[in-house]
């Protein structure tokens, strides 16, 4: 019996034809983690289109989904095998679904990229192999699949093996395990497959149940980031959720960036009367004092302050068509954090696909580059390092309300 109540939560990426909601259906399906009538639902769906058992109708939900073949949204649910409890995030693969893709890999804890044994890494392959490289996952799992395609060879697993080992090694990234699988059929992910009696490694299951849980960030410094305030009963909530550290009743807190101290009167929470709140907890809390509190304030200890600032530098991945344009000036968020600023530098660029460099210096940031990029804000915001504290070390950056940028904080040490 599994007793943590921690899920390990992966994400799963990769070229949007090389099958991953196949995977996703597969893991599902070998751990019994698909209710009867769910699968009942959709052997009706494939009997309809003509089609034999697709593992993929697990994941791809939505009838246009269904029709055209693709992954449109990034979805997560769970699943468990003896040991314990995980979540899949499905990250899209088109380049116009990039934006999901970050939203859903920015909470993983381990990736997995699958490439096709039959066409190799493609462009796809490398700039989601580059976005794994921007959110820090140290635990990657590479899987080679449709070795059916390539009748179970071991010479073709191997060409592709040295091929992704090579551009995984200029990001600097070294995967824990490379395996030769078979979404489709089913071969190295619960079981051992007998038709790659050569590959002596773990499967795909037990490679995951071998990563570790990343560690309670409850020990970190506390932040505690304001969504929301709720007038309920002549009490002023503030809503948010504890993104590190502990939070607790009696404690002395310092509010950023108005850098007002106060004492945390009560920690609501719903039909609960708790005396602290961990990392991860979406709670409310009030305070002593009557101060006036906006959302986006930061709330952390006068001992372990983050760094208020109204410059920001920061490696962004640029993701829209339309440039980003040195002088710009572009909406910023950091969680719950908001405000404007102008692009005032762009250096250091790099295309996406070939990790080669474009320039030291320049005017606009393409679709698919990346570059520091360093931006003047009107109003000062609180920052992490994202090697600390993950959550308040990432920017987004948004244009007409989409977002168009993705990046990891750099803290300049003075």
């Amino acid at each position: 019996m599994n007793k943590t109540k921690h899920y390990l939560k992966i994400v799963i990426s990769g070229h949007v034809d090389h099958g991953k909601s196949t995977l996703i259906g597969r893991l599902f399906y070998d751990t019994d983690s698909i209710p009867e009538e769910k699968i009942k639902e959709i052997k009706e769906v494939c009997r309809q289109l003509g089609r034999e058992m697709e593992f993929s109708f697990v994941m791809d939900n939505l009838q246009e989904e269904r029709e055209q073949s693709i992954t449109i949204d990034t979805a997560q649910t769970f699943f468990k095998t003896p040991k314990r409890e995980y979540v899949i995030i499905d990250a899209p693969g088109h380049k116009e679904f990039i934006k999901n893709m970050i939203t859903g890999a920015s909470q993983a804890e381990a990736g997995v990229l699958i490439v096709s044994a039959k066409e190799g890494a493609e462009e796809q392959t490398k700039r989601h192999a580059y976005i794994l490289k921007m959110l820090d996952l140290k635990q990657i799992l590479v899987v080679i699949n449709k070795m059916d395609l390539v009748d179970y060879k071991r010479q073709k697993f191997n060409k592709v093996k040295k091929q992704i080992e090579a551009f995984l090694k200029k990001l600097n990234l070294k995967p824990t395990f490379i395996i030769p699988i078979s979404a489709a059929k089913g071969d190295n992910i619960a079981k051992k497959s007998k038709k790659m009696k050569w590959h002596k490694g773990k499967t795909l299951l037990s490679s995951l149940d071998s990563f570790k849980e990343s560690k309670k960030i409850t020990k970190a410094p506390l932040r505690f980031l304001v969504q929301d305030i709720y007038p309920i009963n002549q009490k002023r909530i503030l809503v948010g959720r504890v993104e590190s550290g502990t939070i607790k009743k009696g404690q002395k807190v310092l509010i950023l960036p108005s850098k007002e101290t106060a004492k945390i009167k009560s920690i609501e929470v719903f039909m609960k009367k708790p005396t602290s709140a961990s990392a991860g907890q979406s709670i409310g809390i009030t305070l002593e004092e009557d101060l006036f509190i906006e959302r986006g304030a930061v709330i952390c200890t006068q001992k372990d302050q983050p760094k208020v600032t109204d410059e920001i530098s920061a490696n962004v991945f640029w993701m829209s068509k339309k440039d980003l344009k040195r002088g710009e000036r572009i909406i910023i968020k950091n969680v719950t954090q908001e405000t404007e600023g102008e692009i005032k530098t762009i250096s250091n660029k790099i295309d996406s696909s070939t990790f080669k460099k474009i320039s030291a210096q320049a005017r606009i940031l393409k679709n698919n580059e990346v570059g520091e990029v360093k931006i003047k804000i009107d109003e000062p915001i609180a920052i992490d390092d994202p090697n600390q504290i993950k959550e308040t070390g990432r920017i987004i950056l948004e244009r007409d309300m989409i977002a168009c940028g993705a990046g990891l904080i750099n803290i300049e040490e003075k």
